[in-house]
Parts: C-alpha cells; structure tokens; sequence
C-alpha cells in the first residue's frame, strides 16, 4: 500500500451494478494521481483482486448478491482491508459506525463534490500512512458495536434488482429511479428509458435491463420493449393476429405473440 506523499494511488472499484462501476472510474479518470488497478463486479471476484493486487483505496459496495461488502472485509480481515470507502443506497443502515471504520461512505446516488471529498480524505489517510489505526477501528465495527459510539452494525439486505440507473447528459450525470420508469425501449446499441414524458438514453442491452429489474414490478413484452406492469391499464388484440398494451396515459406498445399470453397471466387475465 501508498504510504508516500505525491505517490499515485492504486485503487480497486467494486459494485455489481456496471452503471455504478462506471460512474466511479469515470470519475477516478479525471483524477492526475489515481490508476484504476481493477474493477470487481461482486464480492467473490472482490477477495481475490484485494488479495492479487493489494490496492491502496478500494470502493466498495455494500449490497451485493452473493457476498456484501460487509462480508468482503471480513474475509480479508480488518488488518489487511485496504482503507475503504463504502458505497450504499441505504443511508439508514449503520452509516455512522462506517463513518468510524471506513476512511468515508458515499449514499448512492452521490454527486461529483461528494466523490471529490471521499477521495480526498482516502488520500490523505493513505500519505499520512494511518492505516494502521483505521484497522483497529474496522475491527471494533466488525465485531458488532464501536465501544464509544455503541452503534449497531446491521448489514443491508442485498438487492439483485436495480434501484437507479445512471444516465449522461450533456456532460452531468442524472440518476433515474427505476421506480419512476414508465417503459424502456431498444433504439439501436441503447435503451431509451421514458419517465413521466421525459426520454433518457443508457448504453445498456435489453436483455441486461431484463435481468436486473424486478420482475414483479417490469415485464418485457417484446424483444425491444419493457413495460412497467402497473402501468398497464388493458390488453389489445386485433382482428388481424397484432398484439399490444395500452398504458395509462394513453401510450400504446406492440406486445409478441409468444409473450402475449404469458403477460395476461401476470396480470391475472384469462384467455
């Protein structure tokens, strides 16, 4: 690990979401002194780069499926970890006993100042090499309670759904809550998401959005289409053999013939 004043800080990013993964590197690109020794896309992979690459700074996730952050440094162990910057979408679990552990903690979704602070105070803690001491709290957290603070550590439950997405536009970064989506179509090598009467673009594949978004609240109805099921306000069959949803607000998307019958189920629909 860095422990000299001016020397280029190695860092590992790790987060199963790609548009989280890609929000930091883009990021730590701008950053003179920084080399992105790797990028971990779970808490296995994580173990191994830790270990492999002995990085000065890690960001690190703490919902992941699989193993969470939380489990990571508790498989590499406090007095190896890396200082650590968590990053979470729950800023109601445990924030203060990470703030004790971890060199910082960014909430999801943060912004460019927030990300500038974290870093900084990662640098710093690195040149002044005090490592050592924030080992000794990391261990403290671990073991279930931070003696001065009496803070409960409770791990979040990890979600293998997206919560928000990432969008670039015109040079700023603007987070999407899935939550909010209407229905995602396929325009070529992107994903148009429609919010509320707005339009975003994201580099994803329809089939990686598939996986990721809940089924119980998204269904896709056609190989370029992805609708929000509690949008859908009826079923339409043409004479003709097309089918299509009409959502509320008026919008209408074609639905294939193979998955047709299988949304009318989801929605609870006979025949």
């Amino acid at each position: 690990m860095s422990d000299t004043p001016g020397k280029r800080l190695r860092v590992l990013v790790v987060d199963d979401e790609a548009l989280a993964r890609q929000r930091v590197t883009d990021l730590l690109a701008h950053e003179g002194d920084v080399e992105v020794a790797g990028v971990a896309e779970h808490g296995t992979a994580a173990v191994e780069m830790i270990r492999a690459l002995q990085p000065d700074v890690v960001f690190l996730d703490v919902q992941m499926p699989g193993k969470t952050g939380i489990e990571v440094v508790r498989e590499i162990g406090a007095e190896r970890m890396p200082p650590t910057i968590f990053v979470t979408a729950y800023d109601h679990f445990a924030i203060k006993a990470f703030d004790l552990a971890a060199v910082d903690y960014l909430v999801k979704p943060f912004d460019d100042e927030r990300f500038e602070q974290a870093l900084g105070r990662a640098r710093r803690l690195v040149n002044l090499n005090e490592v050592d001491r924030l080992s000794g709290m990391l261990r403290a957290v671990l073991s279930g309670q931070h003696a001065e603070s009496g803070v409960e550590v409770a791990a979040p439950a990890a979600s293998p759904y997206l919560e928000r997405i990432a969008v670039e536009m015109k040079g700023q970064v603007r987070i999407v809550p899935v939550e909010q989506i209407d229905y995602i179509e396929a325009s070529g090598p992107y994903a148009e998401l429609h919010v509320g009467g707005r339009m975003y673009l994201v580099r994803e594949r329809m089939q990686e959005l598939e996986d990721r978004l809940d089924p119980a609240h998204f269904f896709r109805i056609h190989r370029s289409a992805i609708v929000r099921l509690d949008l859908v306000q009826s079923l339409l069959r043409a004479p003709g053999g097309d089918y299509a949803v009409q959502l509320k607000g008026g919008v209408r998307l074609k639905v294939s013939r193979s998955r047709y019958e299988e949304l009318g189920r989801v929605m609870g629909v006979d025949g």
